[in-house]
């Protein structure tokens, strides 16, 4: 019987490439270029299932093309960079990998908080630069995370889970979400209070960002919401870019309107704006969120379980348009 073709369209583990080749004829992009658009469309022809990474945009040309296409199998929790719509009337299955990354994210999003409300790579820095030669009582003043108020705009798991940790913290918990959760989950996220978004804004002292990104929250903190916020607040992002408006964002740091941020995602990432460059009273990382080694290769199997799943007859445990599956 002849196996289904499929693309990787970045590098993985070799071991998951391994297991897909018992199940197909794989072509993947173990140097892991960034293919541009053009050579991804090409090299998308006559595949039934790609496995994709939020670095390719499967756009509805790309899947209106592709009539042998069967299954986009995304190694992410966001979905953002495919047209799920599209594919949904083209009757092809998209998968993501929910749950697998939600406590080693939410363990990043509590490094990256206590990182920027505590100033640690800003004096960090100042230290290397050989800059230490005596203690002072205003050396590096930050804001106490403990006892605090926590915002968390995005209640859902990885929300939850960030407002888990908080009780170490004896801190209180107010969020913003589409809809209030069960109260059961609010009890188990530190008594978690729903609010609006302006009272959010305007009452806590360390607002979170862990929402999914969809155009209706495109710039959702923009310069009226950032306007919103305590001067001496903390702003920290683990979600998607886009969600922020980062120049508006900039204009306030600069200003101290807000005195930090921590960000992960970028608009337009990883070209992102260089004037982050410039401020000392934000925290920048790489996109890590999800990036320990138990969690990533938790994300590429539960990626290969859905396209093996999608291509040999089964259903995908992560199908986000299960309308397409028939019978």
């Amino acid at each position: 019987m002849t196996k289904a073709r499929i693309l990787v369209t970045r590098a993985v583990f070799p071991d998951v490439i391994e297991r897909l080749e018992q199940y197909f004829e794989v072509e993947s992009n173990q140097d892991d270029r960034i293919l541009p658009a053009s050579e991804l469309a090409e090299k998308v022809k006559g595949k039934g299932g790609i496995f994709t990474t939020p670095s390719e945009r499967i756009t509805a040309d790309m899947l209106a093309a592709n009539p042998s296409l069967k299954a986009v199998c995304n190694m992410a929790v966001g979905f953002n960079n495919i047209d799920v719509d599209a594919a949904t009337k083209a009757g092809i299955m998209v998968t993501n990998t929910p749950d697998v990354l939600n406590e080693t994210t939410a363990d990043f999003a509590w490094a990256l908080l206590l990182a920027t409300a505590r100033r640690v790579t800003e004096s960090e820095h100042w230290l290397r630069a050989g800059k230490w030669n005596k203690w002072r009582f205003d050396t590096f003043l930050g804001a106490d995370v403990h006892g605090s108020t926590l915002g968390i705009i995005g209640m859902g798991r990885i929300g939850q889970a960030i407002a888990r940790r908080s009780m170490g913290f004896d801190m209180k918990v107010i969020y913003h979400n589409r809809s209030r959760v069960a109260p059961e989950l609010e009890a188990r996220a530190n008594n978690a209070r729903y609010v609006g978004k302006e009272e959010l804004l305007k009452t806590a002292d360390h607002v979170m960002l862990a929402l999914p990104y969809s155009p209706q929250v495109h710039h959702i903190i923009g310069a009226v919401e950032l306007a919103m916020m305590k001067p001496t607040a903390t702003l920290v992002n683990i979600a998607r870019g886009g969600i922020v408006d980062d120049a508006a964002l900039i204009v306030a740091l600069r200003a101290n309107r807000l005195a930090a941020a921590g960000l992960d995602v970028f608009e337009n990432e990883p070209a992102f704006d260089p004037a982050f460059l410039s401020l000392s009273n934000v925290v920048l990382t790489p996109h890590i969120a999800s990036a320990s080694e138990p969690t990533r290769r938790a994300m590429a199997n539960c990626a290969a379980d859905n396209l093996i799943a999608a291509l040999t007859g089964g259903n995908p445990p992560n199908i986000l348009n299960p309308g397409v599956i028939k019978g």
